[in-house]
């Protein structure tokens, strides 16, 4: 039967009072079998959780250095780091594009920056990572709970939060790269949180300060290879539970960064120039739980706002971007009998873009509604089902459904079977639908324009997984298969190859096909070594041409051996980016794999006073010795090293 958390564990978990789709951080009662939420919204061990999910514990990203998101889920399975331009990054789910991997922050949407500003990668830094509880990481798509852009997968960060005992810590690290090209590196981060009332009102905070150093290009001083940041972040979180049924949660979060980069402008005559990006971010919200007797409750209201400003020392600097959400959200679940538990929600989204290029009038607006109903029904002692479907009602394109049914067949105690199939979809962005939309893209080389007669993006899925468990060792296989159609992408429609006169519009027009296995197992060497693996293979084809998608390694996969013994613990870490597509002019080359290999190690001198040290990269390995065609430039040796005060 479904194995839900007894009461035992829940008296341990710390709950996150959020509305839909919510996240519950819940006491996990062990590594291989934590709870999980994302995968309906429910609290459900990850044996039970109809999805293919795995979890990053707090203690894995206090292990190693992570800047950004984006460091702390490498390595996962099926989760490779895709280049979106200027040096930058975003998280591919099982092949999928950036833009289709949904990103939440305790269950709530982060604004998907990347389809206002162009190489956007800002929505992977919103929270500190010293206030990380864990993430959970879906594979497939989630359009059943969660909408537009859960096409490819979702990534749920979970804050910690306050108990009525006052606990925090305070961590630095620091950073070296190897050579003189620059990349070094500083972090701090802060959480402080336990009960002003006890038992009535608690406060979390946290804080962070991160920054790094450009890289120069190897191939010419002048440019830069990675950009330099400086991020300052916040958050603030004040929990009122007026009574042992309810909880009131209200939050802020804000924070500054700045990119500063060297770049090339093409064109007749290329000149070098500085480019500096001011983002700003805040996020406000309002949520309320209730526990009744016959159910339980979430609604909750929140707004988002990211603003950009962008300047250069030389030539027309980007035009200021504002994109702003607003989403009111509420969900109830019931029990229906012994077999059923039923949740039935809604959600209203308005979002806005300030943008000159987007329209005329430079504001560009859309408002969306949702239902959902999902049934997590208990067949017998060992079968479970969940079906369920969302009706997303956009303003250009009326009612979309996404429907999805998986079941999870426990054989017996040590070996789970699971499977199912659904659709997702993806929303146009404002840009892409706006008619008067119009921007310069590619140096200078041609112009594109938008197309209010685009069709959403939609994907279905179908995957049938089997997972063996027994102590501390574990081994699972996936396979998967990923059918979408209705793909945006801009085609040529007036002076195709004229440079400066070429015109683009955004039509729906490709196709494609992600199939793959994926396999992951856990074993202990003794009884102070456990090793981790996982492996993927990817099949990633457009069926128009019948060629492989770019940048899409074939092959991917990480390692680690994890030993704790007393206070020391130690890791070795090995990632795998296999063979991948890309372009060169005209035609289609193959990159070369690699390995990449880390070794962290922490030391708890006291019970409140750690230190940790590490090498990323241990080779050195540099793309630029083996190609510049990769879509990602990997950072050379870095050296960290850090002291972590709790209290």
């Amino acid at each position: 039967m479904i194995r839900f958390p007894d009461a035992g564990r829940l008296s341990c978990a710390v709950l996150l009072a959020l509305a839909p789709p919510l996240a519950v951080a819940a006491a996990t009662p062990s590594q291989l079998d934590p709870v999980v939420v994302t995968a309906t919204a429910t609290d459900r061990l990850a044996s039970d959780a109809p999805a293919s999910i795995s979890v990053i514990t707090r203690e894995q990203i206090q292990l190693r250095p992570v800047l950004d998101l984006a460091d702390a889920l490498r390595g996962s399975p099926g989760v490779t780091v895709a280049g979106v331009g200027f040096g930058r990054r975003g998280i591919r789910i099982r092949g999928m594009d950036p833009g289709y991997t949904l990103v939440l922050l305790d269950g709530q949407r982060v604004s998907a920056s990347a389809d206002a500003i162009a190489h956007s990668d800002f929505d992977l830094g919103w929270l500190p990572a010293a206030a990380i509880e864990r993430i959970e990481v879906v594979r497939g798509p989630m359009s059943s709970l969660y909408g537009s852009e859960a096409l490819g997968g979702v990534v749920n960060v979970i804050s910690r939060r306050a108990t009525d005992d006052w606990q925090g810590n305070l961590i630095y690290n620091g950073g070296v790269v190897a050579g003189d090209r620059g990349g070094n590196s500083t972090q701090a981060g802060l959480y402080a949180g336990g009960a002003l009332v006890p038992g009535v009102l608690g406060l979390s905070v946290f804080a962070e300060h991160r920054q790094k150093d450009a890289t120069r290009d190897p191939t010419d001083e002048r440019l830069d290879e990675q950009e330099a940041r400086r991020a300052n972040t916040g958050r603030a979180v004040l929990t009122w539970t007026p009574d042992a049924r309810q909880r009131i949660d209200l939050s802020h979060l804000q924070g500054s960064e700045q990119r500063r980069r060297h770049a090339l402008q093409a064109g007749t005559a290329p000149y070098v120039y500085e480019t500096v990006d001011d983002i700003q971010r805040r996020q406000t919200t309002l949520s309320h739980q209730g526990d009744w007797a016959w159910g339980q409750t979430r609604v909750s209201a929140y707004r988002a706002q990211l603003d950009r400003d962008n300047r250069r020392d030389r030539g027309e600097a980007t035009r200021p971007q504002q994109l702003t959400d607003q989403i009111v959200d509420a969900r109830a679940t019931v029990s229906l009998g012994t077999h059923h538990r039923v949740s039935v929600g809604g959600e209203w989204r308005r979002q806005e873009l300030e943008d000159a290029s987007g329209a005329r009038s430079g504001h560009l607006q859309a408002d969306q509604t949702a239902v959902f109903v999902q049934d997590e029904i208990q067949l017998n002692d060992s079968l479970s089902l969940v079906v369920g479907n969302r009706s997303d009602r956009h303003p250009e394109f009326g009612w979309h459904h996404s429907p999805r049914a998986y079941a999870v067949w426990h054989a017996n105690e040590a070996f789970t079977i699971k499977g199912g199939i659904g659709s997702g979809f993806k929303a146009p962005s404002l840009k892409q639908l706006s008619p008067e939309y119009s921007a310069v893209g590619g140096g200078g080389r041609f112009t594109i324009v938008g197309n209010p007669q685009l069709k959403p993006e939609q994907n279905s899925s179908a995957e049938l997984s089997a997972a063996w468990q027994r102590d501390r060792w574990s081994l699972q296989a996936t396979a998967f298969q990923n059918d979408l159609k209705d793909l945006i992408q801009t085609t040529c429609v007036r002076a195709c190859g004229v440079r400066g006169r070429e015109l683009r519009n955004y039509t729906n027009v490709a196709r494609a096909r992600i199939r793959g296995v994926e396999l992951a197992a856990t074993a202990p060497i003794s009884e102070h070594l456990t090793a981790e693996a996982n492996w993927s293979w990817l099949d990633p084809r457009d069926r128009q041409t019948d060629r492989w998608l770019l940048e899409r390694p074939r092959r991917s996969g990480a390692t680690a051996l994890n030993w704790q013994r007393g206070p020391l613990q130690a890791a070795v870490r090995g990632e795998y980016i296999g063979p991948q597509q890309q372009a060169a002019g005209t035609a289609q080359t193959t990159l070369p794999g690699y390995w990449l290999w880390s070794l962290d190690a922490r030391w708890r001198i006291t019970d409140t006073v750690s230190v940790l040290a590490g090498v990323d990269n241990l080779a050195n390995k540099r793309l630029d010795e083996t190609g510049a065609l990769y879509p990602y430039p990997e950072t050379g040796r870095y050296v960290h090293a850090g002291i972590e005060l709790g209290f």
